[in-house]
């Protein structure tokens, strides 16, 4: 099956922007179109420590720590992503679509598919790398396939 992604459609998300205090409002910035798939989203909390400094978002009795002192620095954009996709795929369950992620970093993007859209378009990208995935929380590559 030929399949090839609309990457028209992509939400530009950009991890670091994410991960510097942008969850919620990225997540604002996305509701209409999570609206299509899901009729009453959650909300999404912030919280902020500028002493410490901390970072961290709830959403549905879950918390993520995006950053905090005891957790470095080169690990915030990974986290970040990783709570923005786990936020809004938990609430699609069962809607038969999730939000995957496309590249990762400064590139990252998202695109609502059905898993069998996902599994068409890793079948016709023949880099790894370019395929859709659903971010984890397992650094250093957060769900990402890599070479």
């Amino acid at each position: 099956m030929s399949f090839t992604l609309d990457y028209g459609n992509m939400l530009p998300l950009d991890a670091e922007d994410l991960a510097e205090l942008g969850i919620k409002r990225k997540y604002e910035s996305i509701l209409d179109q999570l609206k299509r798939y899901l009729p009453d989203p959650s909300e999404v909390q912030e919280v902020i420590d500028n002493e410490a400094p901390a970072y961290l978002v709830k959403c549905r009795g879950a918390e993520y720590v995006i950053y905090s002192p005891a957790i470095s620095c080169d690990e915030c954009w990974g986290r970040a992503a990783y709570a923005f996709f786990t936020i809004v795929n938990d609430q699609l369950t069962t809607s038969g679509y999730r939000l995957y992620a496309i590249n990762g970093g400064n590139d990252l993007g998202g695109l609502f598919l059905t898993p069998s859209e996902c599994d068409a378009a890793r079948l016709s990208l023949p880099r790894r790398e370019d395929w859709p995935y659903l971010p984890t929380s397992q650094h250093p590559w957060y769900g990402q396939y890599h070479s």
